[in-house]
Formats: structure tokens, C-alpha cells, sequence
């Protein structure tokens, strides 16, 4: 776990979340999604400069990452926080795109999962857990599929 990352003693996940997203729906239903996790703190960028500055200043524990930002795409972010990465930072991609070239360089170079949107309920929770509670990832989302 990365410093300030916890799991409570109620199983909560904690932990901060940075979410870089430049669509104020997405950014709005993410939101709400995570008040319904006490122990998360979010903190949302809207480009992907922004967003690496923030990963960079604030140390989150998770970053939900759109693929599709209008300064540079999700990859760039992702290569320009490798050493966050190689650090502990977790990094989820978030993408329309069921697979793409863009998602498997960025899952070779380090980022924790990728998840289709929308993103239901469901699935944003049990992949935060997934993060800042410690568990390991699905494979089947892990890896893109075969």
C-alpha cells in the first residue's frame, strides 16, 4: 500500500482518487459514485496536464484516467507518471474503446486495469476496492482480452 492508502477496519477502501476527465457528465456520475465511499477522497483534473501535475503534488492512491482528454491522450499521461507508477500509483484507465492500441501500451507500461464506460456502480466500486484495498486485480481485467 502507498503511504496514506488504508483499508478501514470496516473494509472500506480509503485513500485518495484523482479522476482526469474532461466531460463534466462523467466527471459529475464518478462523484456521486465515490459519496458513497466515506473513506475516499477525490480530488478531478480536466486535462491531461492538469492531471499529471495533481499526481504529482497530491500523491493520490488511485488514478481514474480517460483515455480521450483534449490536451493529450490517456497513454502520454501515462508514460509522463512512470516513475509514479513504478512507485505504487495505481492507475485505472477509463475508455469507450473496448481495446485499442493506446490501452495495451498503456497497461504494458505499468497501468493497473482498464474499465469500459459507462461505468456502472458495480464495477467503479469493486475496482477501487481492488486498488486501495490491497486485493489483486481481476486478470480478465487486467490483461486486455486475448
Amino acid at each position: 500500500m502507498t503511504e496514506g492508502e488504508d483499508v478501514g477496519g470496516d473494509g472500506e477502501p480509503r485513500g485518495t482518487v484523482l479522476y482526469i476527465e474532461d466531460q463534466e457528465v462523467n466527471l459529475q456520475l464518478v462523484e456521486a459514485l465515490l459519496a458513497g465511499m466515506p473513506g475516499i477522497t477525490l480530488i478531478k483534473a480536466r486535462t491531461g496536464a492538469e492531471g499529471v501535475a495533481l499526481a504529482r503534488s497530491a500523491h493520490p492512491d488511485l488514478v481514474l484516467l480517460d483515455m480521450h482528454l483534449p490536451d493529450f491522450g490517456g497513454l502520454e499521461v501515462v508514460r509522463a507518471l512512470s516513475v509514479q507508477i513504478s512507485q505504487g500509483l495505481k492507475v485505472a484507465l477509463l475508455t469507450a474503446d473496448s481495446l485499442s492500441m493506446d490501452i495495451i501500451k498503456a497497461m504494458s507500461l505499468g497501468a493497473f486495469e482498464y474499465w469500459i464506460k459507462p461505468i456502472d456502480i458495480q464495477q467503479l466500486e469493486d475496482g477501487v476496492k481492488r486498488a486501495l484495498g490491497g486485493g489483486s486485480a481481476d486478470p480478465k481485467r487486467r490483461l486486455p482480452p486475448g
